[in-house]
């Protein structure tokens, strides 16, 4: 159990921090960017999209010349619900952790709000998260703009110094770091392959971890 000397709030990433969703959803994308003329692979879509926003990526997508039809992210949503519905799993020790600890948290995710409760229901978390969801869609700046982790501060009552987020992209560390909140990098999903820590420490995440079991002692040793 945390000890009194522990945040007001804990901030947690969806995708790749609770739920083991990036590399599915990398798959996914690469596989229908591929139906529709762009030659990517899986890796390198993780390796560039990786806590991007869906409008943030399609911006990019088509500044680089692709030309994708109107439904293409409705149907990228419709590929991933298939898809995570047989496949996704919570990141493992992150349901003992959320039953132990009596921190305030929330989620503040670069997803939309449907898909973040959709995945976080298939995983057996919406109940730790009911009513503290925040998504890229409830503010005008998506990550690494700090707008959605100060919604989630201001709409959680806490003070974003003393608020601890937990990120696996640069742009979620980014973003949490110009909110002026404390943040620690997370490692241990799927999609983390070898250089993802130190390009956590380089973006400014104050400890790297890869195992759900280390985060209480982390935040006791930060408090």
């Amino acid at each position: 159990m945390l000890s009194r000397y522990s945040p007001d709030l804990l901030i947690f990433d969806c995708d790749g921090v609770l739920v083991d969703s990036e590399m599915i959803a990398s798959e996914n994308l690469a596989a229908h960017l591929r139906d529709h003329g762009v030659d990517i692979s899986a890796m390198q879509c993780r390796n560039r999209f990786t806590g991007y926003s869906l409008d943030r990526m399609m911006a990019e997508l088509i500044d680089d010349g692709a030309r994708l039809p109107d439904d293409f992210l409705a149907t990228l949503r419709q590929r991933d619900i298939i898809a995570f519905a047989r496949n996704l799993k919570p990141l493992p020790g992150i349901i003992s952790f959320l039953k132990e600890s009596t921190v305030p948290r929330c989620v503040a995710s670069s997803g939309i709000t449907e898909k973040i409760r959709t995945n976080l229901h298939t995983t057996g978390l919406l109940g730790f998260f009911e009513r503290a969801i925040f998504s890229a869609d409830m503010v005008a700046n998506a990550k690494p703009a700090p707008d959605l982790f100060l919604l989630a501060a201001r709409d959680m009552g806490a003070d974003p110094e003393r608020c601890l987020v937990i990120e696996d992209s640069a742009l979620g560390v980014a973003a949490a770091i110009s909110a002026g909140m404390r943040v620690f990098g997370f490692s241990g999903g799927s999609h983390c392959g070898p250089g993802y820590p130190e390009m956590l420490q380089d973006a400014g995440a104050s400890a790297v971890f890869a195992d759900m079991a280390d985060l209480t002692e982390l935040i006791e040793a930060a408090y």
